[in-house]
């Protein structure tokens, strides 16, 4: 706990979680794709945007809550869905998903979850799904059904992952799920003897929404790469995302709607919202940032669905940059990946009350009570 509590900033979570992590593991969560230009500028393209404050504004309490998917949070901000989370630390996504409750914020759950419907519905919280558009039919159907008798209370399909990105640092580190103790990376799993002691003794690593259906990616190692590649279906198009969100019927969003015109079909469909998402720089890279997008979404479609602004985010004021142009709310995976890695539920619990305290000092420095006090007014982008 002590380690954690040096931890001020995403990127001291990043340094505590490379000196705990298996080189191949921690370099999965860190890298993206190709020479990884989309996964430096999605941060970068906050730094180009100027904040700028109002005083005297009486700002002694501050709410910081937002309503999206029909739920009121009481962050602007929740935890995007990731894969493979007992990986990074063996608690998993029930350490996220537990942090998460006790923000009250949403948790994000992939279809390569850890851990299995059953013990994430024991948490109570609000819950998003993210699911994953197999060949399989029988599979993906079954992974809706499991989330709508554990009563979900939304579910994101995933449409930015029709073959996968080519994440160069996997193929050096050789990682896979489940990892293969081989040659190449046996030394570092060694030399992080906690994290392996704990994957080799702990509950047995599994897939359980995917499990019953494949064995890739617990039978069979394979890179995540390799699994959106081959167990994905690739002719997925708009009116099967529709018949998805009539067959879940629940709130519905979209994850990884780059463009205006992407957006604009989502309203058509009928979706609940939309996440602006590169997904984290792994998939397409050259693709622009989220943030940088976002102004051209929200002028097409803005007040139509809710739009969220996901990935890139390392500190409160980005959060603060994004809602002042007019997201709905944003999203992130690394913001609490690093902190998993580094200490678990403590880890992840740290993180957030880190971002919380930022949010709020930032607001009071901003002249902003609540989130709908923001607006363009706060911002410049250097060059305009």
């Amino acid at each position: 706990m002590n380690e954690l509590l040096k931890c001020h900033n995403i990127n001291d979570f990043r340094k505590l979680a490379k000196k705990k992590l298996p080189f191949p593991i921690f370099h999965y969560i860190d890298g993206g794709a190709d020479d990884e230009i989309t996964l430096r500028r999605n941060t970068e393209s906050y730094e180009r945007c100027d904040l700028i404050p109002n005083v005297l504004r009486s700002v002694e309490n501050i709410d910081l809550s937002v309503k999206i998917f029909g739920k009121k949070i009481d962050l602007p901000f929740f935890l995007s869905p990731t894969a493979l989370q007992r990986l990074f630390h063996y608690q998993g996504e029930l350490a996220v998903g537990g942090a998460a409750e006790k923000f009250n914020t949403f948790f994000g759950i992939s279809s390569l979850s850890t851990v299995s419907a059953e013990e994430i519905s024991k948490l109570n919280g609000p819950k998003i799904f993210q699911l994953y558009y197999h060949k399989d039919k029988e599979l993906t159907k079954s992974m809706i059904d499991e989330c709508k008798e554990k009563k979900f209370d939304a579910l994101a399909l995933t449409v930015d992952t029709i073959t996968g990105g080519n994440r160069e640092r996997d193929l050096r580190t050789g990682f896979t799920s489940p990892p293969r103790f081989d040659l190449k990376s046996v030394l570092s799993y060694a030399t992080s003897p906690s994290w392996t002691l704990n994957y080799l003794f702990r509950k047995k690593f599994d897939l359980p929404f995917l499990s019953n259906y494949v064995g890739q990616g617990t039978k069979f190692a394979v890179s995540v790469s390799e699994y959106f590649s081959t167990m994905l279906d690739q002719s997925m198009s708009w009116s099967n995302a529709e018949e998805i969100r009539k067959y879940w019927k629940g709130p519905f969003c979209l994850k990884g709607i780059m463009s205006v015109e992407d957006a604009k079909n989502a309203v058509k469909i009928g979706a609940s919202a939309i996440m602006i998402s590169n997904h984290g720089g792994r998939q397409l890279d050259g693709s622009r940032s989220p943030f940088d997008q976002l102004s051209e979404i929200l002028d097409a479609v803005g007040g139509k669905i809710e739009i969220i602004c996901d990935g890139g985010i390392r500190r409160g004021t980005h959060i603060l940059k994004a809602l002042s142009m007019g997201a709905s709310a944003c999203s992130g995976g690394r913001l609490y990946l690093y902190a998993l890695a580094a200490g678990g539920k403590n880890g992840v619990e740290h993180a957030l009350s880190n971002f919380k305290n930022e949010l709020e000092r930032n607001m009071k420095l901003l002249g902003c009570k609540s989130i709908s006090e923001l607006s363009k007014n706060n911002l410049r982008f250097r060059g305009n």
